[in-house]
């Protein structure tokens, strides 16, 4: 009897060793806060390259955050940013809903009259460092979802606008936006680790020293 329960208790103290000297699982990172104007400090300057930029260079919409949900990435950022959700349908249809498009502060109530807005556009985001990517990286950027700010739904006409330009030559056309524009262009490039070149960053700094001092910036370095 008595060997039995110190069997017992061996057997116990064995199983428990792993979970006791096991290291603690460590926390994801907190986000880095900052002044825009510290945040711009911190974007690396240098000159803008194009060559051999594709947009299928990358690859986008892939099957999004949860691959089992039978949505890709489009209808993904569609179902986060509804201010009234859609129904979704077979195949990830979405039907109805209502979406605030910041951009030009326009309220839209059908899905197909969105698109969904590289924040910094893929090939700023090529002339800024991705060309030196792997494939796998320019995927990740182009369906990047673990930064609210990095994939935003707005109109059609005003994304078109906006094109492939940086914050030097195309601002939001709602005045009430372009802060917010502003404070995300900077924390994606950072999230990023991509850089600005020279026009680009005067204009940031025109700014973040100026109407948008009071804006705030939250980023993390992408995965």
């Amino acid at each position: 009897m008595i060997k039995n329960i110190a069997r017992v208790f061996s057997a116990l103290s064995l199983a428990l060793v792993p979970l006791l000297s096991a290291p603690a699982a460590q926390a994801a990172p907190a986000p880095e806060v900052t002044t825009l104007a510290d945040a711009v400090g911190l974007v690396k300057v240098t000159e803008e390259d194009r060559t051999g930029y594709t947009r299928s260079s990358f690859k986008h919409w892939n099957s999004g955050d949860d691959a089992g949900d039978g949505c890709n990435t489009r209808n993904e950022v569609l179902l986060a940013e509804a201010v009234v959700a859609p129904t979704v349908e077979a195949g990830c249809k979405l039907s109805g809903g209502t979406w605030r498009s910041y951009y030009d502060g326009q309220e839209v109530t059908s899905a197909g009259a969105l698109d969904i807005d590289h924040m910094v556009p893929l090939a700023e985001a090529w002339d800024s460092g991705a060309s030196a990517w792997s494939a796998s990286r320019r995927e990740a950027y182009a369906n990047d979802q673990g930064s609210a700010v990095s994939l935003v739904a707005v109109t059609a006409r005003s994304n078109r606008q906006k094109s492939d330009q940086d914050p030097a030559d195309w601002m939001p056309p709602s005045p009430e936006a372009q802060c917010r524009y502003v404070g995300e262009w900077v924390s994606t490039k950072l999230r990023w680790g991509l850089t600005a070149d020279d026009r680009e960053l005067e204009a940031l700094k025109v700014y973040s020293e100026g109407p948008c001092e009071d804006t705030i910036v939250r980023h993390k370095p992408a995965a």
